[in-house]
């Protein structure tokens, strides 16, 4: 988990408060500002709308009125009395070149298509004869006619013989404007927005881009027109607002005409704003961050003062100078602080004096106890010694119980010296953790009590390098000791597994006994700790530890429980290329005498 100091808290806190308020003074001005955009877009979509109908009415009376003027034409009253439609279809030509229309047609009295002429191909007879005839049934001055992808508005006018009063009806003229690219081009020139006319379903012209038109056709997402509402429309990564007009009125199938405008292009302004916005925040971030830095020094200073003490009393100084000046909360934690301080110290020296004396007690106490009980065993058999009617047999005997105890009590005052040395008094010689291990292993079979259990070893790969074969052939037969009392009977088995790891060796001691009990597990490898052995020290892992500790290693208990015990050496080895300075190049020494009775902690 993080930890920050006080003044870094305060300069967050400033930036998160500061980076909060701009980006809701943004969000809240870029929504202001869209919510008007949004409503003079609308506005602009419905005088764009006004704009075009003005446009349209006066545009179809222009229209119409030009198709009263051709219908009223001598010359097309008299081509309308020939009997051959191929005459009136060739004669009616200069008459369409003359109204300058891009769809023209004449029908007799019956309403059957005599002549047709448009501007571009597609238009055919069968399209203009049901078109007009749907003009017949709906009647109404507005009529659109679609067909071949083409959108015309038609005028349709009667041709009388005479005049129109008299009812002779010669036949029909229908002149026709196609809505091409020209016308969509100078609608969207007057609505100044992009425009789509459509029929039905289908869209016919638009001034918008092909990617666009084509997306618009997709979608099919162009408002109904059938109300002056404005709806959103995405095409491609621009957004829009449309509004539809209907162009044919209440007719069917409908003629729309779409007018969008580009949401997004009005609101480009709003990147600038945006950034201009993001400036000024960011400006009051940093003068507000500096603001705090400077101020906030001013009542950081003294708890940073607070703080060093503290961390210098974590590691022991209790000496280290307070700052306890003003009268503000800060000074009255400080002047506490040292109270305690001066407290704990003393306190602590109480609580060292104490234990100073009972460590002494107590290992005045283990050690008199063993000593004495060597010392017992040593007079009692010199005693018998002095017997003149004992034989050789209870001579030799009765000195090897002698020699016992005497080892007895040399291996508690080498335990002892081991305690007083430093890791400099570390011979190393080069040579293979393995020997050691084998020699160790022979010591320990040469002993009567353990000629029962099974010892193995499961060697690795060789693992060789410096170290001090005796100090470690010490701290191994302290451990081959303690794992093999704490087997029974004939089923006991102890495992030796030496492999080499990366820049040294790993040696697990196994073992199948009664495992380590619940009560000294914490304190296994702390000075006098014995449990269930009548002779022990409680010194034996304490100096396993410290001897493979001096060699820069580590000493654990991997596991343990009734079914048996494993501890695990991690035993760093320097290269045979590597120097070892300080060291003296010795020979290997043997193992410790096979006599030495164990003088570590049972399981």
């Amino acid at each position: 988990m993080l930890k920050f100091r006080l003044r870094t808290k305060f300069l967050l806190s400033m930036l998160v408060i500061s980076a909060g308020l701009t980006c809701t003074s943004l969000l809240f001005v870029r929504r202001s500002v869209q919510a008007e955009v949004k409503k003079g877009i609308f506005a602009d979509l419905h005088n764009s709308v006004s704009t075009f109908q003005s446009f349209q009415r006066e545009r179809e009376i222009t229209l119409t009125r030009s198709a009263e003027l051709l219908a009223d034409m001598p010359s097309l009253r008299a081509l309308m009395t020939a009997p051959d439609e191929a005459t009136i279809q060739d004669a009616s030509g200069d008459v369409w070149r003359l109204a300058g229309s891009d769809l023209f047609v004449l029908a007799d009295r019956s309403g059957k298509l005599v002549a047709l002429h448009t501007a571009t191909p597609g238009f055919t007879r069968e399209l203009a004869q049901r078109s007009l005839s749907n003009s017949f049934e709906q009647e109404g001055p507005n009529n659109w006619w679609f067909g071949g992808n083409h959108l015309y508005q038609v005028f349709i006018k009667p041709i009388y013989f005479g005049p129109s009063a008299d009812n002779k009806l010669l036949g029909v003229l229908a002149i026709g404007y196609e809505i091409d690219d020209r016308v969509a081009a100078e609608v969207s020139r007057i609505a100044a927005s992009q425009v789509a006319f459509s029929y039905s379903s289908n869209i016919v012209k638009t001034t918008l881009s092909p990617a666009q038109e084509a997306e618009l056709a997709r979608q099919k997402a162009l408002p109904s027109g059938s109300d002056n509402s404005a709806q959103e429309v995405q095409l491609g990564d621009e957004r829009f607002l449309a509004t539809s007009l209907e162009l044919a009125g209440d007719k069917v199938p409908s003629v729309r005409l779409s007018v969008l405008k580009s949401y997004d292009r009005a609101t480009l302004f709003l990147d600038t704003l945006n950034r201009l916005l993001l400036g000024l925040g960011l400006a009051a971030v940093l003068a507000g961050s500096l603001l705090v830095f400077l101020i906030s020094h001013t009542f950081t200073r003294p708890l940073g003062s607070l703080v060093a003490g503290v961390r210098a009393l974590g590691k022991g100084d209790f000496t280290y100078p307070l700052d306890a000046r003003g009268g503000d909360e800060v000074a009255e934690v400080t002047d506490a602080f040292k109270r305690v301080r001066d407290n704990l110290l003393k306190t602590q020296q109480e609580l060292l004096e104490s234990e100073r004396l009972a460590t002494i007690g107590r290992m005045a106490s283990s050690i008199s106890h063993d000593l004495r009980h060597s010392l017992a065993a040593i007079v009692a058999n010199a005693e018998f010694l002095c017997e003149t009617r004992l034989s050789s047999e209870q001579r030799e005997e009765l000195y090897y119980e002698v020699r016992i105890a005497v080892n007895q009590m040399t291996d508690l005052i080498d335990s002892l010296l081991e305690f007083s040395r430093t890791r400099e008094s570390l011979r190393p010689s080069f040579g293979k953790v393995q020997d050691t291990v084998e020699r160790v292993v022979q010591a320990i079979r040469a002993h009567p009590e353990f000629h029962r259990v099974c010892i193995e070893i499961s060697r690795g790969s060789a693992a060789s390098g410096w170290f001090d074969p005796k100090k470690l052939e010490r701290a191994l037969y302290n451990l081959f000791v303690n794992a093999c009392e704490s087997t029974s009977g004939d089923s006991g088995r102890v495992n030796v597994e030496l492999r080499e790891t990366p820049g040294g060796a790993e040696i697990r001691v196994v073992d199948n006994g009664r495992g380590i009990p619940e009560a000294i597990r914490e304190k296994l490898f702390e000075p006098f700790v014995s449990y269930g052995k009548e002779n022990g020290t409680g010194l034996g892992l304490t100096v396993v530890q410290k001897i493979v500790q001096d060699h820069g290693g580590d000493v654990a208990v991997e596991r343990t429980s009734k079914d048996g015990t494993v501890f695990r050496v991690v035993l760093p080895l320097t290269s045979a290329t590597e120097s070892a300075p300080g060291t003296s190049h010795q020979g290997k020494v043997g193992a410790p005498p096979m006599a030495r009775t164990n003088p570590a902690i049972s399981e």
